[in-house]
């Protein structure tokens, strides 16, 4: 296969349906390993409400609503259904009385580890009134309230507060940032354009960036979350990578080179962006130097070679190249050093993206003719198949824990943006409007 024709079906596969075609079939055996869960005890909790302290209806129960599920997600946590057990949540009250301590008693009995509560109210009774959000925890291992966390906004905010809350209590039991208050970029079809929009982790509150009628593509966060890095297709001939700051919608251009320049990837520490150009006539890799904007050329092969991903030490990079037949993922030193294949299993791996604990590799997989999505340790000596079913599942991207992966799939028959847990389980959908929603890049944590 030609550089050309690798570019050129890659491209095709991010702008037609988030996939990847033309490529010729093969006999090439495909390995299928089943995913098991790590070996991690979940911490059992039990949400035993949001009361309503005077406000809408909806307001306790919609922040209880998503709280659970943020909790859920979080995979640190075993929700449990308090009331199943027999434990009478309204006793709870402050948290104070002996009608708490019961209940307090009751759940450790019954198994449960961590009891969460809270009380939300309007601060005056105003349509367009702050709401005050009080959260509380208890712990059954020292028998005691060991937090409490007191939040206010506007309305509109609450939903942000469940977040934030539920980001508490993963920091409060594993030391770890949550990923709830997290966002996920990706492209959606806007008539003939693609533009950039970005989202809240759970597929809420999507906001469009970009609108200027062309192609906007591969999206990819800066480590502080304020800005994007991004392929911009103004014409046909004319492929820039630009950068976007989320907060103003200032956007300006980074690499301007002749012939493609594509798939941009910042460093864990944002000095340096790795991508791919043709301007020397054949798809290779270079690293600029954001400080200095130095540029180095990584890669010397006529073959292509292209989307490559940072190590989370940012010492090491895998890429792809057909320098083997066809599409298979390679690895090599940040500075272009010591380049080694990766994989060997198929005619078709692409897409890869490396896990923030750096224990694995995301990629795009063809097994029995369909595109799936597999993970690789970077020794190679593990892989994993994560996906099954119909439809085309690509450009995968890793949650800041790794604990999950969020991708594009056409399983429903127009692409949309989905999340599965890192062990393959879990699938949720997280994008419902629109008839194309692909390329999905989930940000650092916050």
């Amino acid at each position: 296969m030609t550089q050309g024709k690798l570019i050129s079906v890659w491209l095709g596969g991010v702008l037609l349906i988030a996939g990847l075609v033309g490529i010729l079939e093969s006999g090439a055996a495909d390995v299928f390993l089943e995913a098991t869960r790590p070996d991690f005890q979940k911490i059992s909790l039990g949400v035993a409400g949001i009361q309503n302290g005077g406000g809408p209806d909806w307001l306790g129960g919609r922040i209880e609503e998503v709280l659970k599920k943020d909790v859920k997600r979080s995979l640190v946590f075993d929700l449990v259904d308090l009331p199943s057990l027999g434990i009478k949540t309204s006793d709870i009250g402050n948290g104070k009385g002996t009608g708490s301590k019961a209940v307090f008693k009751q759940a450790a009995e019954k198994g449960v580890s961590v009891l969460v509560w809270g009380k939300a109210g309007l601060k005056e009774a105003e349509k367009d009134a702050d709401v005050n959000m009080e959260g509380f925890v208890y712990d059954s291992g020292s028998d005691e309230v060991v937090g409490g966390k007191r939040y206010a906004g506007s309305p509109s905010v609450v939903r942000l507060m469940a977040h934030r809350f539920a980001d508490e209590l993963v920091f409060r039991y594993t030391g770890e940032p949550g990923i709830a208050r997290t966002k996920i970029a990706y492209v959606a079809e806007q008539g003939k354009a693609r533009e950039l929009f970005v989202m809240d982790y759970d597929g809420h509150d999507a906001r469009q960036l970009t609108a200027d009628g062309f192609l906007n593509l591969m999206p990819q966060w800066s480590p502080d979350r304020r800005f994007l890095v991004f392929t911009a297709y103004r014409n046909r001939n004319t492929q820039d990578i630009d950068m976007i700051e989320l907060a103003t919608g200032k956007r300006w251009t980074l690499i301007s080179l002749g012939g493609l320049n594509i798939t941009p990837a910042l460093s864990p520490d944002g000095n340096f962006l790795a991508f791919a150009s043709s301007h020397e006539g054949n798809s290779e890799l270079y690293r600029l130097d954001t400080r200095t904007k130095a540029l180095q050329r990584l890669t010397v092969n006529p073959s292509g070679d292209l989307s490559p991903s940072w190590s989370p030490n940012g010492r090491e990079l895998v890429f792809v190249s057909d320098r083997g037949g066809g599409p298979q993922l390679f690895l090599m030193g940040s500075d272009g050093s010591n380049v080694r294949r990766l994989t060997f299993d198929g005619d078709y791996n692409a897409a890869p993206v490396w896990s923030p604990r750096g224990n694995w590799i995301a990629y795009v997989c063809r097994t029995q003719k369909e595109y799936k999505l597999c993970v690789i340790s970077p020794d190679g000596q593990k892989r994993m198949q994560l996906t099954t079913g119909p439809g085309v599942d690509d450009s995968p991207s890793w949650s800041p824990d790794g604990r999950h992966l969020v991708f594009s799939s056409t399983a429903d028959g127009k692409s949309h943006i989905y999340m599965i847990d890192a062990d393959g389980k879990d699938i949720e959908r997280l994008t419902f409007e629109g008839t194309h929603n692909s390329a999905p890049s989930w940000s650092p944590a916050s």
